[in-house]
């Protein structure tokens, strides 16, 4: 046995050591996405745009998230998932550093949506492979571990990598992330066990998800109802230094407090699921639409505005409770699913910074970004009750919500790969 395959053997046995490392590249991931929108200031400046046009940097990220999330989860669909996350990885590094030498807003712009393409599909193979290593149960404790990457890039990530752009530059942001995304993957060789491939995985499975009317209305809950957090996130550092005044050292404090909401709304999500998902999807997009609605009666004071964005955060738990649902009604097709979870919130990274954006141009004020973001709420919120009303009728035609082959592609999921087997 060689030693990358002892150290993968060993590590099944403590899932809790893996989910970590898995976490360590979802942070750099998650970092790239939430500092590029606190980098907007600096950046707008360096390349002579205004913040609206600035914030297609934003939407272009998106996009490739998007487009690649879908693509690569079916193009990978026989890889093995360690390999496949490293590779990803290496792509997501190779393009950050390139990131850091563009000389233009063009060039910016068509790198930060190549850079973007491994995004999802790294989110959606880590939570499978984590998923994998504990028991049903939990299941639920094991996707929000990995997405923890996504919510401490907020509190922690954004803000340092914020300070990283006003003492040198925003260059110096992307590229220190490049090649801490190496690190990253040099972790996941030596740390991650080698997954077992699953029988019949191929292209046209994976596909299969496409055909479900369950996992199309559960991502137009994603893309439209989280885009009002993006709406205000992308424009938060710009409202902070022209509406409330902030000084340049509060404003990492005001996106920290962001971050650390988003962390509680993740903890907390995969509590709320007692009676499955789909109640706790409901209360999160109410909660949302509501702290969203408010924000802009908050932005004239630090501490109001404080407040707010550690509500609007709160309901970044939406994303733990969307990938339990994809998972569970994706039938076989589960890299697809986890991946298009990725895929639809981008969606709404890129839907919100783009209206939010036309209500700031049309002279709306930068507060207005709330009253857009809390429309996509509601009209995330419409997905829903479509979403519940789809559910009814499948019950009443005597069948299950997620079919008993997405529980056996989980079940798969969960085999060991080596001779260890793993313990929860």
């Amino acid at each position: 046995m060689t030693g990358t395959s002892m150290a993968a053997s060993e590590i099944t046995r403590q899932p809790g050591f893996a989910h970590a490392v898995l976490v360590l590249g979802g942070f750099m991931i998650g970092t790239t996405e939430f500092a590029t929108m606190s980098f907007l200031p600096a950046f707008t400046s360096d390349l002579a745009v205004d913040a609206p046009t600035g914030g297609y940097v934003v939407s272009a990220y998106a996009l490739g998230v998007v487009l690649g999330a879908p693509m690569l989860a079916v193009v990978g669909a026989r890889l093995e998932r360690r390999l496949f996350l490293i590779l990803l990885l290496i792509w997501f590094g190779v393009g950050n550093c390139l990131s850091a030498t563009a000389s233009s807003f063009g060039a910016s712009v068509a790198l930060r949506f190549l850079t973007a393409i491994p995004h999802g599909a790294y989110f959606g193979i880590a939570v499978l492979v984590a998923s994998g290593m504990v028991t049903e149960a939990k299941r639920g404790a094991a996707i929000g571990r990995v997405l923890l990457g996504l919510t401490l890039a907020t509190t922690i990530g954004a803000p340092v990598a914020t300070v990283i752009s006003q003492w040198l530059s925003w260059r110096w942001g992307f590229g220190v992330l490049g090649l801490l995304s190496f690190v990253a993957a040099a972790l996941i060789l030596f740390v991650i066990p080698v997954q077992a491939r699953i029988a019949g995985a191929s292209a046209s499975q994976e596909l299969g998800a496409l055909r479900r009317g369950q996992v199309w209305l559960s991502l137009g809950i994603g893309a439209v109802g989280f885009g009002g957090l993006f709406a205000v996130y992308t424009y938060l550092t710009s409202t902070l230094e022209l509406v409330t005044k902030a000084s340049a050292s509060a404003i990492p404090f005001v996106l920290a407090v962001f971050g650390v909401g988003l962390t509680c709304g993740n903890l907390a999500a995969p509590h709320l699921t007692r009676r499955g998902p789909m109640p706790a999807i409901g209360i999160l997009l109410a909660w949302s639409a509501l702290a969203l609605a408010l924000y802009p009666l908050t932005v004239d004071h630090l501490w109001s505005i404080g407040i707010a964005v550690f509500a609007i955060g709160w309901g970044g738990g939406l994303g733990t409770l969307l990938q339990m649902r994809l998972m569970d009604v994706a039938g076989d097709a589960q890299g697809l699913a986890a991946s298009l979870n990725h895929a639809a919130f981008n969606t709404a990274n890129a839907l919100g910074p783009w209206l939010g954006g036309l209500a700031i141009a049309a002279g709306y004020g930068w507060a207005s970004t709330g009253w857009v973001g809390c429309g996509l709420a509601l009209g995330g919120f419409v997905f829903w009750m479509l979403a519940l009303a789809h559910d009814s009728r499948a019950v009443k035609r005597g069948q299950l919500i997620g079919d008993t082959r997405g529980e056996r592609a989980a079940n798969d999921l969960r085999q060991p790969a080596s001779d260890a087997r793993p313990r929860a």
